[in-house]
């Protein structure tokens, strides 16, 4: 069964994307920690981080600081916090989160984003990569 990320990926489930390409997506999280969260995938799906191949792998970090660099000129904040965690879905994600204290990166705490908002910032974030 396809994990929500794939059928973001392959378009089934609409996102609030920020950046694609061939291998890769960055979309907003409609959960966030902080005004800014984002999470990037490869497309193919895989559960574990370090099961990713190697060129894989790195092409996913370099990914996702090309994101992040785009979201820390568009998101105030002190600096990004990444974590990779994925418990919560089978498919590798980085989180891309925009800090002002450490409690951004709890991810018990969460904000909540108009539709609106969540279009607003992707289109922002977009005209910085």
């Amino acid at each position: 069964m396809s994990s929500i990320f794939s059928k973001i990926a392959s378009g089934e489930i609409p996102c609030y994307k920020i950046a694609e390409t061939e291998d890769y997506l960055a979309f907003l999280d409609v959960n966030p920690n902080a005004k800014g969260h984002t999470l990037c995938i490869p497309k193919q799906e895989i559960n574990k981080i370090f099961d990713m191949e190697e060129a894989l792998y790195l092409g996913l970090m370099k990914f996702s600081r090309e994101v992040a660099i785009a979201l820390e000129k568009t998101v105030p904040c002190k600096r990004i916090g990444v974590a990779v965690v994925g418990l919560e879905v089978p498919h590798t994600h980085v989180h891309l989160i925009p800090l002002h204290d450490m409690d951004d990166m709890r991810f018990q705490r969460k904000i909540a984003l108009t539709k609106e908002e969540f279009e607003d910032l992707a289109k922002a974030i977009q005209q910085h990569l």
